[in-house]
């Protein structure tokens, strides 16, 4: 069932009977029907769950703003606020980075998070622009080239996912590989679950096991990382099974 939040801005699907306890965020450029069977198989499991359409993604419009994360975690809370109990929050990769941002500065509106292929560190070794883009650049802010040369320079060098996203989405994707959330990390005090494939070439586990030694949650039993054997990136459609067990192990 296809519901509007956030005052109109943000829409997403419920699936289930009784008050919603699951929030689930997807990654860039994706929607929230990439959570579609594990909804079904919560459902079956006597869970009602929710998968938003993150803003400019999905049914949401773009937001009007042209924040990373951070941004979009302050327009987030005000949707898990309107559900009127603490939930449960399940964020893959840009998803994770908007859960996590939440679990740091809400915890009273989440109970556990589960965070599954998120960019949560930046990287140790800045990776600079190729050689040729950067003079382009360089020439472009002199007046010496024209914006339609600038831009075409940004397709030719620029990531799969900055050639793909147009307008403020496009500042919204530059503004969110600036972030990391170290700082948010050490402040989280709700319980944490790690869910990552073994083949996730787009965010390692060694991203994973690094964030993991940051956080100060206490994980008793040693199994907050949890490592899915020849799972890659998208866990949400390849583990569907495993990301729903998670969830229901770990709800309360």
């Amino acid at each position: 069932m296809l519901r509007t939040f956030g005052d109109g801005t943000m829409f997403g699907d419920i699936a289930g009977e009784g008050p919603l306890d699951v929030v689930l965020l997807h990654g860039w450029a994706r929607r929230g029907r990439d959570f579609a069977a594990v909804q079904a198989a919560l459902a079956r499991r006597g869970r009602a769950s929710l998968a938003l359409d993150l803003p400019g993604f999905g049914s949401s419009p773009p937001p009007s703003v042209a924040g990373g994360a951070r941004y979009y975690a302050s327009l987030v809370a005000p949707v898990l606020a309107e559900l009127g109990r603490p939930v449960l929050v399940v964020g893959h990769s840009f998803g994770g980075r908007i859960a996590t941002v939440i679990a740091a500065e809400h915890p009273e509106l989440v109970t556990t998070v589960i965070l599954s292929g998120t960019p949560l560190l930046r990287d140790r070794v800045a990776v600079r622009s190729p050689r040729p883009y950067r003079a382009i650049r360089w020439m472009h802010r002199r007046g010496w080239l024209s914006d339609e040369r600038l831009e075409a320079a940004r397709h030719k060098y620029g990531s799969s996912d900055y050639r793909a996203a147009t307008g403020v989405i496009r500042d919204v994707l530059v503004a969110t590989v600036a972030e990391g959330y170290e700082d948010e990390l050490v402040r989280i005090e709700v319980p944490v679950a790690l869910l990552w494939g073994e083949l996730d070439t787009v965010v390692p586990v060694s991203v994973a096991e690094r964030a993991n030694a940051l956080l100060r949650v206490p994980d008793p039993d040693g199994r907050r990382l949890r490592v899915l054997a020849g799972v890659g990136h998208l866990v949400p459609l390849e583990a569907a099974d495993a990301l729903t067990d998670l969830i229901v192990e770990v709800a309360r």
